[in-house]
């Protein structure tokens, strides 16, 4: 390969069309990587550019006493190197964050490769689900446990809707969160909702209960032919009735047939995880990177 230059490009010298080109025609093309997904998502973001715009990698960092090191936000499971790399691609690339970085925790995309670095890696799981055949096929994958699930939803009348607004959706995220999130994080994907409804890149099913109470809800945003599962909420309510089961398999059967890969995110919990695979999601292994090369003095240093 002729090796051309990857250059550390601050954010106010970004050119974000020709970003966003790079990501039109990436293979491994990914919502959390588009600039504007970025800029809502991120205090602050830089990257690292080769030549002209053929490869980028977004580098989220912050900063804590004078050291800059890089993080993996929320609302964001995999960013790394696009289009995919080759090895030696990757290898430049890490080689420059490193030199840049003394600390990291980033999540680098399915398509990138482990290669030999500063650090080490550990898999983690995503759960995916093409949409093309028939709503009758997919059905016939789901677990058994998943069809106890939606027999027992069946049982009650919910109703599903699905386009409910931004400011009902998150009203209910805020009032049943398990693990609350700050009002700067509400901010942030109160900002990410806003910009996709307002594109026809994102859309928000609820589901309500026999009492017209939303009990369910959840927020799925579009990049290509990729439809990810961003964030979901259930109340106590919600959960007795099996509202997200019956949410989700909604918006199977509103979808089936079409070029989709819905994306549900994976979960390093088991339970969540269950759910998803009883729909016949299937698993995709990416990387979680690390590496910590700070001075004695500040090893305490985390995201």
């Amino acid at each position: 390969m002729n090796q051309e230059l990857i250059s550390y490009v601050n954010y106010e010298a970004i050119d974000t069309d020709q970003w966003d080109r790079c990501l039109d025609n990436a293979p491994n093309s990914l919502i959390y990587a588009r600039s504007w997904y970025l800029d809502k998502l991120c205090d602050r973001w830089d990257a690292l550019v080769m030549g002209n715009y053929r490869y980028v990698m977004p580098l989220t960092y912050r900063q804590k006493f004078g050291i800059r090191y890089l993080y993996q936000p929320l609302f964001c499971q995999q960013l790394g190197i696009f289009p995919t790399p080759t090895r030696e691609v990757s290898q430049l690339f890490l080689q420059e964050v490193a030199r840049r970085f003394s600390f990291a925790e980033i999540n680098l995309n399915a398509m990138q490769l482990p290669v030999d670095s500063v650090g080490g890696y550990e898999k983690r799981q995503n759960l995916l689900l093409s949409l093309v055949d028939s709503y009758e096929v997919m059905a016939g994958n789901y677990s058994q446990h998943t069809r106890r699930k939606l027999k027992k939803a069946s049982k009650h009348q919910l109703i599903l809707v699905s386009s409910i607004s931004a400011g009902e959706y998150l009203r209910f995220k805020k009032k049943n969160q398990q693990v609350r999130l700050s009002e700067k994080e509400m901010q942030k994907l109160r900002n990410i909702l806003a910009f996709a409804l307002s594109r026809s890149l994102g859309q928000i099913y609820g589901v309500y209960s026999p009492g017209n109470e939303l009990c369910a809800a959840a927020f799925f945003i579009r990049d290509k032919y990729r439809v990810t599962y961003l964030s979901a909420i259930s109340s106590a309510e919600g959960k007795k009735y099996q509202a997200m089961y019956f949410l989700i398999d909604r918006f199977i059967q509103e979808n089936a047939g079409k070029e989709y890969l819905l994306d549900f995110e994976g979960s390093q919990i088991p339970g969540v995880a269950r759910l998803y695979k009883g729909f016949g999601a299937s698993p995709e292994k990416y990387h979680h990177y690390r590496y910590n090369r700070l001075p004695w003095w500040s090893k305490w240093l985390k995201k």
